[in-house]
């Protein structure tokens, strides 16, 4: 290698952020709402905060491996169970039946969230003014509902999640920034929903960044989804390149 490799070599060693310590643990959630794990970065200082909200599987290692991502990066994070009691599907149709579950106890998703934040908050290396929100699918659809309502959070971001909605936000009454990351070509969110839904946060006045990777189908950050699409005949499908660039633009969007 010559000099110049080498110095080439170390001015991007320098700017690579070091992974940060994490300290994982369980956490029990108040009133029997079931249970959470919080991915705790030794930071010196305070910072942002991370909500991670599975996919419709349920609280798995995928989701799990988000919140330990952002923990890595700096930020605390804690990936909460929706369905409250460790509830993982392997199979579309228990997923599905999970999710139905879930929605039809409204205040329970919403206790759960809220406790999961009240965690956040209770960490000495969070700033309480800093609290996001991330989901992928199931949970894109959460977190999009929760800046719907006006939750007071700095910013959600949604991964493949559906866009629709049977309560559209009302002017003035978002006021978290929303990131959301969709596939061009995913039959399960389509462009009109999507057009939709760019409407619908304009006239509530919104901050929205929505980027759309085109051919790119359901499910695109999951490294798992191309053989569960396969095995199941679902328009899933991982793209690495969607997934890097999402991740790149979340990384942003919490900065």
């Amino acid at each position: 290698m010559t000099l110049q490799h080498w110095i080439a070599a170390l001015a991007v060693a320098t700017t690579m952020p070091a992974l940060a310590a994490v300290d994982a643990r369980e956490i029990n959630l108040p009133d029997g709402l079931g249970t959470a794990v919080l991915y705790a970065a030794d930071t010196p200082t305070r910072g942002p905060a991370v909500i991670v909200v599975h996919e419709w599987w349920g609280l798995n290692d995928y989701a799990r491996d988000r919140a330990r991502q952002l923990a890595e990066a700096g930020y605390t994070a804690i990936a909460v169970d929706m369905y409250g009691h460790g509830k993982v599907a392997d199979h579309p149709s228990d997923a599905q039946a999970f999710v139905q579950a879930a929605l039809a106890e409204p205040d329970k998703m919403r206790a759960r969230f809220d406790a999961a934040r009240a965690a956040l908050v209770a960490e000495s290396s969070v700033d309480a003014g800093r609290i996001y929100a991330i989901g992928y699918c199931f949970g894109g659809t959460v977190v999009l509902e929760q800046a719907r309502a006006g939750a007071e959070l700095a910013g959600v971001a949604s991964f493949h999640g559906s866009l629709g909605t049977n309560n559209p936000a009302q002017p003035g009454t978002v006021k978290a920034r929303v990131l959301v990351a969709t596939g061009g070509a995913d039959p399960m969110i389509p462009s009109e929903q999507v057009g939709n839904f760019v409407t619908e946060m304009t006239a509530a006045g919104a901050e929205l960044t929505l980027i759309s990777y085109p051919g790119v189908l359901h499910s695109f950050t999951s490294p798992a989804a191309t053989a569960i699409g396969k095995e199941h005949n679902l328009p899933l499908a991982y793209d690495e390149h969607a997934d890097r660039e999402s991740w790149k633009a979340l990384m942003g969007f919490i900065r």
